[in-house]
């Protein structure tokens, strides 16, 4: 009776609509279209202006900032991005090196611990998932100064190890995984147990090729924060051979490393920070939306 009462609004909406004149139901679907267009203008507008700006003159960018038609057009921006005169090639360099260590670390890390929560018996195992629920909503600012005396105090302050080391494991990952694990049923562990496999042998050929969705969900996120990463690279480093593209961006954004705000050299090297998150968004953006729902199925 309640499948019955389910599609009964549906049907008769779709025998309602069908009744409509047809220049009726074609200007509403325009409308639609219409809004959606609308908006979206909106919000690529500025990374237009992004775009044209990278390829003005620093005087054109002044006195036309909003403009999307660079008067003269130039690859001057881009050419002084790889022409020596800044360290751009190091801060891509150290982004890419920080970015596969902590997506590498987080992805088998992040697995370990939300398997561990799942499937394990062990005395404090609630009290730890309550804690880590509620790091999820600590701001990170709040712990940017320990961790700044932590780095210190352990005597890895200004290395590749500070910036890599504490961003190998996060919470919300544990999370994302912890609850994909729940989703998978135990009896599919019990039998390869019975087959003789042991706890780690279990979760490594059995039940991790199982949950690629959550995998796929954790390496995305953890690259585009790996790669997004500021505060704490800003806490965690000082000299500028180990400067990634964000604290590269934010010394060129203030005017450190030139005269003047250099509008078009800054936003051809931020155009050049999004592309790598852009491009795995957009490829793997069905995959982290299921693979997200799947693994908060039993949240």
């Amino acid at each position: 009776m309640s499948t019955t009462i389910d599609k009964a609004p549906s049907t008769a909406a779709q025998i309602q609509d069908a009744n409509q004149p047809r220049w009726k139901r074609m200007g509403k679907r325009w409308a639609g279209y219409g809004i959606l267009i609308f908006f979206a203008l909106i919000y690529l507008y500025p990374f237009m202006i992004q775009i044209a700006t990278s390829f003005k003159t620093d005087a054109d960018a002044v006195a036309n900032p909003t403009s999307l038609v660079p008067d003269p057009f130039t690859m001057r921006a881009w050419e002084r991005l790889f022409d020596g005169t800044l360290p751009f090639p190091t801060w891509l360099g150290n982004s890419i090196v920080v970015t596969l260590c902590v997506t590498v670390g987080r992805v088998f890390f992040n697995s370990l611990a939300g398997y561990a929560l799942s499937r394990l018996k062990f005395r404090g195992r609630e009290f730890l998932f309550l804690a880590l629920l509620a790091i999820m909503s600590v701001p990170g600012v709040v712990l940017l100064i320990p961790r700044f005396l932590v780095l210190r105090e352990l005597g890895i302050w200004n290395t590749y190890y500070a910036m890599i080391i504490p961003l190998l494991v996060d919470a919300a990952g544990i999370f994302i995984m912890k609850q994909f694990f729940d989703s998978i049923p135990i009896s599919i562990e019990e039998a390869a147990r019975i087959d003789g496999a042991g706890t780690f042998r279990t979760f490594w050929s059995v039940v991790l090729p199982m949950a690629v969705p959550a995998l796929v969900t954790v390496t995305i996120l953890s690259f585009q924060g790996s790669w997004n990463e500021f505060t704490h690279f800003l806490i965690a480093v000082q000299s500028p051979e180990l400067f990634t593209l964000t604290l590269g961006l934010a010394q060129l954004t203030s005017g450190q490393l030139g005269s003047g705000q250099q509008f078009p050299l800054t936003l051809a090297a931020a155009l050049l920070t999004t592309i790598p998150v852009a491009i795995m968004f957009f490829i793997f953006q069905k995959r982290i939306v299921r693979g997200a729902s799947e693994g908060a199925v039993k949240g």
